[in-house]
């Protein structure tokens, strides 16, 4: 994640705004996000993508980039949701510091220069925190605390707001990983794996002025599976065979328990074992048992391929301190 590269200019800020049929809002952002990053005295580029808008956005926004050339646009020939959108933002910034926000006009710009303060006290990520939200209480508040609880219990990372677009990350705890689905609020949690200081700073939320809401209560399904994704890789990334294991043994041991009671019910009881279903149990949970072990041994082989065919490595160095640079792995294999 992030090709771009912030050699240039190590003060330069990339404001990352994913848009979908906001044509209404447009003009208001920008005239509330301009003046805002002016203010700041930093060098900034602020690259909006449209993600497939069919209400005239695209003819907005290049407009609007003619006029100020600080303002750069990625167009996608269909809808592909926001964290696609939002990927190809980080792919294309130049800035060292990255803030994704909303182009609903529900962050307040004026918040980018609070975070990127925070972010000076020595912090990788600072995280959006709309703690005055003003959203439908049932709805969208009330389903996002159970949702952000939910996250932080699994994840292990403690935050009160995922959902808040509105954050800001050192490009350097961006780099490596890709996101799918509707995985662009774990950015946290990814960043956490690099060893980033994560704090959390409560902003302005305002109401939404113009357009529709592009969120349902049909997108807390998909959060719930794609938090699913982020606890396997989160934990058994690197040793799947960990939790195809784990699964495997418990299947072995319902086929055990049932093999047990249907010979127990057999010699002690007199049952028959076509009359009852434990014979068919022990069957299935021995046959279960030993995919899951199979599975998870392939996961380790797929794991090992994926590692070596993109001459990857499953750790990330800071900083080395008298210990001159690796060597490039296709280096080595030329060398050796």
């Amino acid at each position: 994640m992030g090709r771009g590269s912030c050699l240039g200019n190590r003060d330069l800020v990339s404001v990352i705004i994913p848009i979908f049929d906001e044509v209404e809002n447009i003009d208001p952002l920008m005239a509330a996000l301009l003046p805002a990053m002016e203010a700041l005295a930093r060098p900034y580029e602020v690259i909006v993508i449209d993600d497939g808008s069919t209400d005239g956005t695209g003819e907005k926004l290049a407009r609007t980039a003619r006029a100020h050339p600080q303002v750069k646009v990625i167009s996608f020939k269909r809808n592909v949701g926001q964290t696609a959108a939002m990927m190809a933002g980080i792919d294309h910034a130049q800035g060292a510091v990255i803030v994704p926000m909303d182009g609903d006009l529900q962050n307040d710009p004026a918040d980018i220069g609070r975070l990127l303060t925070k972010m000076d006290e020595g912090y990788d990520v600072v995280s959006g925190w709309r703690k005055d939200r003003k959203d439908a209480l049932f709805t969208r508040t009330l389903p996002s605390k159970l949702a952000n609880g939910l996250i932080s219990w699994v994840s292990g990372v403690h935050l009160n707001d995922y959902g808040c677009t509105l954050k800001s990350y050192r490009r350097e705890v961006l780099e490596g990983f890709r996101l799918y689905g509707e995985m662009h609020r774990f950015v946290p949690i990814y960043a956490k794996w690099q060893g980033a200081r994560i704090a959390e700073l409560p902003v302005t939320h305002h109401a939404r002025q113009a357009g529709k809401s592009k969120y349902g209560l049909s997108r807390i399904f998909k959060v719930l599976l794609d938090l699913l994704v982020v606890k396997f890789l989160t934990q058994y990334e690197t040793k799947p065979i960990y939790i195809f294991g784990a699964v495997g043994l418990f299947f072995f041991g319902v086929s055990l328990f049932a093999g047990i009671a249907a010979l127990y019910l057999k010699y002690f009881e007199a049952t028959s074992f076509v009359q009852t279903p434990l014979p068919l149990l022990f069957t299935l949970g021995f046959i279960t048992g030993v995919m899951c072990i199979l599975m998870g041994l392939l996961a380790e082989v797929l794991v090992r391929i994926y590692y070596e065919a993109q001459n990857k490595t499953p750790y990330t160095v800071k900083e080395r301190i008298n210990i001159a640079p690796e060597p490039a792995r296709d280096d080595i294999r030329r060398i050796s």
